[in-house]
């Protein structure tokens, strides 16, 4: 068959998927709201996050800890983003005092075991998750491990305390990585 006789539509309706197919699943997404705002994929972890209102304790701690520099870094990073209801869970006064200046160092342990080195979607987790046959470990940027496991089809995330935390977003994407967003923090060792 000669192209010439191929009919025009059938051309351009080809190539138009073959240039669907070669954008990346993320790329096309549409921009998930976090917190009533939206998170674009062309900005940054913490210029994304500030403008969350389920994130404000969060970014508090990070600007409190000096990671702010870090995490608006090249990266590439997956946070594990607890929301102001996870740092709720937490005693009285836990928040308030991790943000005292004299327990920085504690701070910064607590925030960096939330990071991951790398760009991990949910679906790079559940390879991993089932590579590991039925768990990975994930090390943290504080040196700490975190286990993630599948539950009724969620991923659950267990620190070194027998803590656990449920993605409750997932693929949040950023220009230096991604978030995805948990239901409770994380506590190393």
């Amino acid at each position: 068959m000669k192209l010439s006789r191929i009919p025009e539509w059938l051309i351009l309706t080809a190539c138009a998927v073959l240039m669907i197919t070669a954008i990346p699943a993320h790329a096309m997404q549409k921009d998930p709201n976090v917190g009533g705002a939206a998170m674009f994929p062309t900005k940054n972890i913490v210029e994304n996050a500030v403008n969350s209102k389920d994130h404000t304790t969060l970014v508090a701690a990070v600007k409190a800890a000096g990671l702010v520099d870090t995490l608006e870094g090249p990266g590439p990073f997956t946070v594990f983003a607890p929301t102001n209801e996870a740092f709720d869970k937490l005693p009285a006064g836990t928040v308030q005092t991790l943000l005292k200046p004299e327990n920085k160092a504690t701070l910064v342990k607590i925030l960096t075991y939330h990071v991951v080195a790398g760009r991990l979607s949910t679906r790079d987790l559940m390879k991993q998750i089932k590579a590991g046959h039925g768990k990975a470990m994930l090390k943290t940027v504080s040196g700490g491990m975190l286990t993630a496991t599948m539950s009724d089809g969620k991923i659950m995330l267990t620190d070194e305390k027998g803590g656990m935390a449920t993605i409750t977003i997932p693929n949040v994407y950023q220009s230096n990585g991604v978030i995805q967003v948990i239901n409770a923090v994380l506590l190393p060792n």
